[in-house]
């Protein structure tokens, strides 16, 4: 492992990334980042800039500052609390590092609109850890959790766009069912949209009791239907689906040539988008039979060792169970 050779420890980052995380309390309980190694190992220490398109509690950039000395990180974040514990976090890294508000859809936007910080360095990476941090889901009051009784919002970025309970006022039955079967709720995908259609809930707990109602006793012993439903509703207020393919598509455009884009997913559906849009880049695209040579001129804009997901250790998931279902991918990019 890199930590075998000798690399430094990111400020805020000691002990936290093998379950010993009994620093201070702020950055460090705010968020405990998966494969952080790993993903500091696929950076070039470059001139660069290295995008974290999804900023969190900083743990992840502040590794990357770390073993990276020649590299400054753009962090990006729509969610203001976030923004907040990575700059005390990330502050000690002075100019190295600028905190921004955005969506990783916007990126192209973002970088546009920072052109003052990206002016003279090339974008060497982008790092995009999806899904929500582990302080939105243990905070009470964002109502990410179906552990603790909150008002059914599920923003991200709690300043805009409509919480999940006036989600569930405007959507129709039809498209809630295809919610839940994108998310893995395929055999109670119906009963359940309809049980939440027709209750209209209003906090986590009511949702909840309305999925216990809705579900058979020995089904939900089988499997977590709340979770699945939960997660359903967290993707679709934040429109994380259409986000991401536009997300990586901007990071592609930005990359250098030799640049690096990773992501780290936990969803299965999340992951297929990401294995397919690399494969996407690896081929081109080709249309043509496998068996046969490409006529259809396809171009290959990435290249990859291996489509086989990097997963955590034994080690991580036992001090941090949350990355057991953690998927890291990541391409090259290949062509301007």
């Amino acid at each position: 492992m890199a930590a075998e050779r000798g690399r430094r420890r990111a400020p805020g980052l000691a002990r936290e990334v093998h379950g010993e995380s009994t620093q201070r309390q702020g950055a460090d309980d705010y968020h405990v980042p998966v494969l952080v190694d790993e993903v500091a190992d696929l950076i070039a220490d470059e001139p660069d800039i290295v995008v974290d398109a999804t900023l969190g509690g900083g743990g992840h950039a502040a590794a990357v500052l770390t073993a990276r000395p020649r590299v400054r990180v753009l962090g990006v974040d729509r969610d203001p609390e976030a923004r907040v514990v990575a700059g005390g976090r990330l502050a000690a890294f002075g100019d190295r590092v600028r905190v921004v508000a955005g969506r990783f859809g916007e990126l192209s936007a973002i970088l546009e609109q920072e052109t003052a910080y990206v002016a003279g360095s090339a974008i060497g990476a982008v790092l995009f850890d999806l899904g929500v941090s582990s302080h939105q889901l243990d905070a009470p009051g964002r109502g990410f959790s179906l552990r603790a009784d909150a008002p059914l919002d599920m923003r991200m970025d709690p300043t805009q766009g409509a919480t999940a309970a006036e989600f569930l006022e405007s959507v129709d039955e039809d498209t809630l069912v295809l919610l839940l079967r994108e998310n893995g709720e395929t055999r109670f995908a119906r009963v359940l949209a309809r049980a939440i259609m027709r209750s209209q809930p209003r906090t986590t707990s009511d949702l909840v009791a309305v999925v216990d109602r809705a579900v058979p006793p020995g089904a939900r012993r089988r499997g977590p239907s709340a979770v699945r439903v939960f997660q359903a509703l967290r993707r679709a207020v934040n429109e994380e689906g259409a986000e991401l393919v536009d997300g990586l598509r901007q990071a592609l455009t930005a990359l250098r040539v030799d640049g690096a884009l990773i992501v780290i997913s936990y969803h299965s559906g999340e992951d297929r988008v990401v294995k397919d849009f690399l494969r996407d880049g690896v081929t081109g695209g080709c249309t043509c039979p496998p068996a046969l040579p490409c006529v259809c001129g396809a171009v290959p804009t990435l290249r990859v060792r291996s489509l086989r997901a990097i997963t955590a250790g034994p080690a991580e998931i036992a001090a941090n169970p949350r990355a057991r279902s953690a998927r890291l991918r990541v391409g090259w990019k290949v062509a301007a």
